[in-house]
């Protein structure tokens, strides 16, 4: 039951919120004793040793039907002691007659595919408690249920984060409608949706952006991660006018329409705004930085570059998350970082290409951006296309070589220190790609140039060579970490997945997952009654290390629109690597990997084909 003075305190949180414009409808304010329990808990303290907050996640447990037999499969957590191995039971039958400690998976070879597993975790010969049954994924998939809003929309774009705090995550899910249109189209969209699910289906909200956010790629960049670090993941996104967030409140003026006659949206009130991840509600709500003002500035004055927008999440000061979110990159370019600690967002810092001494980071963003320590002081930057910014929001480079559709930061050349990155350009003058120090920029070799080159990848796909292998759409060659031509070029240039059981990784293009060789693509997943999305893109809705052990799975809307039909692999594997998803450049860039132009995750050290025993990370739990 509410007191009276509860009472009072949400009336003057919405009374103040009503009076900047912001809310109408119900309120559902942040009172200051963290009170009710679904309202707005106080931020956790940060980790006293400065380590990066990570979730604290379950097992992942999964059973993969696998020929006549069920591949179980399951996390080795950055909490875990090192010498943690571990018991596969089926129901109450022990099948490890020795703790395994070389990897994370166990095929039950001639098991029924509805069998039901658990393992246990071993320490120092003692078995812990039982993990969470494992989930069962028949013909190497699971489905997820979802709700089309009609047949007039798509399942689109979708991030995970564990929303309600039980280790296990939850699917944050974008529908595009089918009218939605590039920046660069007039034409009036139909309103964007978002969604959250459990994995049974069941949905926790629907927050509907309104008819002032308009849809398409480049319009609605969201972020589902615990910023606050209560345990309990948050969803970020831009919005307006009329936007109803999970449990009907509106956001500024309802009756407002700033729709042109072109459809384009170029005037009223920018907003940011934070939800709470159990129940979709409006937390926190600050104007959006920076203001769309001159549309003319940006680049054209029909609405096209003013609206380009990037979305990220950052460890700027080593140990927490901040929310990254910008705008512009043809000319002007503007990142701003947020923080959002105790139920409310604070600017930390902007970085505008404007802003005296930084004309040089104009014009070289891309579609979309990436995030990592470069320079090795445990501290993230944001690689801004062919520029970064350091993590307190100085530039630390720029190439000026522009704007281009693809780029990759990682540890793709393991035999230099640090990091490295790969980009490919979209200026006819200038070189087509190139690959550099990503601590100083310094370009390490570059091709020829070569037009728009629309599509670009860098990972260890063979293990013919050392490192990643590098390739684009307007180069005819595979190319070594040097840059010299090594062999044929793959047959797509798109994404990247980890499948099978060695460390090379595969290639993922439209609904299939090939395994690259020197005389052709062997075929080793041809996805069943789905789609991909984004268009010519092609891309899945997500692609990342969901569950089970460090291998990645695949997740496509089924063709009705229906399910988000997760696929995992069903191929054994002898290595045993922490999940991913505790590597936190790994797990940023799931953060951002829907934004704009979707590029695959890389973690922060070298997973390939002679790679060194990987990095426990040092970490601690959120919550």
């Amino acid at each position: 039951m509410l007191t009276n003075s509860f009472r009072a305190r949400v009336a003057a949180a919405a009374t103040a919120l009503l009076a900047g414009g912001l809310l109408t409808g119900p309120a559902h304010a942040c009172p200051a004793d963290g009170s009710p329990a679904d309202a707005c808990p106080a931020t956790a303290e940060a980790d006293p040793a400065g380590r990066k907050q990570v979730e604290r996640l379950d097992r992942g447990l999964i059973s993969v039907r696998s020929g006549s037999g069920n591949l179980v499969s399951w996390r080795l957590l950055a909490g875990d002691p090192r010498n943690v191995a571990f018991n596969v039971y089926r129901g109450a039958t022990k099948l490890t007659g020795t703790p395994l400690t070389t990897s994370t998976n166990y095929l039950d070879s001639g098991a029924p595919a509805d069998a039901s597993y658990t393992v246990r975790a071993v320490v120092d010969g003692v078995e812990e408690p039982a993990s969470p049954a494992s989930l069962a994924f028949p013909g190497g998939y699971r489905d997820v249920p979802i709700q089309p809003p009609s047949n007039a929309y798509g399942a689109g774009d979708a991030g995970v984060g564990d929303l309600d705090g039980d280790g296990r995550y939850e699917f944050v899910l974008k529908w595009e409608p089918n009218n939605a249109k590039d920046n660069s189209q007039s034409g009036t969209t139909d309103v964007v949706l978002i969604d959250a699910y459990r994995l049974d289906g069941t949905r926790l909200w629907r927050i509907d952006l309104g008819r002032n956010i308009r849809a398409g790629a480049h319009y609605t960049q969201f972020q589902v991660y615990d910023y606050d670090g209560d345990g309990r993941a948050e969803v970020a996104m831009k919005t307006a006018d009329g936007t109803r967030d999970g449990r009907g409140a509106v956001i500024g003026n309802a009756s407002a329409d700033h729709r042109n006659s072109s459809g384009y949206v170029l005037a009223g009130p920018e907003f940011l705004t934070v939800f709470d991840g159990r129940t979709g509600a409006a937390v926190s709500t600050v104007n959006y930085e920076p203001p769309r003002g001159n549309v003319a500035s940006w680049g054209d004055n029909y609405g096209n570059r003013v609206d380009r927008f990037l979305a990220g999440t950052a460890y700027l000061d080593g140990a927490r998350p901040s929310l990254i979110m910008a705008r512009g990159y043809y000319t002007r370019a503007v990142v701003v970082a947020w923080d959002f600690r105790d139920g409310r967002l604070v600017r930390r810092w902007t970085f505008d290409s404007n802003t005296s001494g930084n004309g040089g980071y104009a014009g070289q963003g891309n579609h979309a951006l990436t995030v990592g320590d470069v320079d090795g002081d445990g501290r993230d930057e944001i690689v801004y296309g062919a520029a970064a910014i350091d993590d307190d929001g100085r530039g630390l480079w720029t190439t000026g070589l522009g704007h281009g559709d693809a780029a990759h930061l990682g540890d793709l050349d393991p035999s230099r220190p640090g990091l490295e990155y790969f980009k490919v350009s979209e200026d006819t003058a200038k070189p087509a790609s190139w690959f550099a120090d990503a601590r100083t920029g310094q370009r390490l070799w570059t091709t020829a140039a070569g037009g728009d080159n629309g599509r670009g990848v860098s990972g260890d796909i063979w293990a013919g060579s050392p490192g990643a292998e590098s390739w684009s759409a307007v180069d005819t060659s595979l190319r070594d970490t040097r840059g010299a031509a090594i062999g044929r070029e793959p047959s797509s240039s798109n994404f990247l997945v980890w499948w099978d059981g060695d460390p090379v990784r595969e290639l993922l293009d439209q609904t299939r997952v090939d395994k690259y060789g020197t005389g052709g693509e062997t075929r080793l997943l041809t996805g069943s009654g789905v789609r991909a999305v984004n268009g010519t893109k092609a891309t899945p809705s997500l692609s990342a290390d969901l569950f089970g052990d460090w291998r990645e799975e695949v997740v496509w809307p089924t063709s009705d629109n229906t399910a988000l039909r997760v696929y995992a692999t069903g191929h054994q594997t002898d290595r045993r690597i922490p999940t991913l998803m505790h590597d936190t450049q790994y797990r940023t860039a799931i953060a951002w990997q829907n934004t704009a132009y979707n590029q695959p995750p890389h973690p922060s050290f070298f997973l390939g084909d002679g790679m060194a025993t990987p990095p426990w990370p040092d970490v601690h739990y959120a919550g």
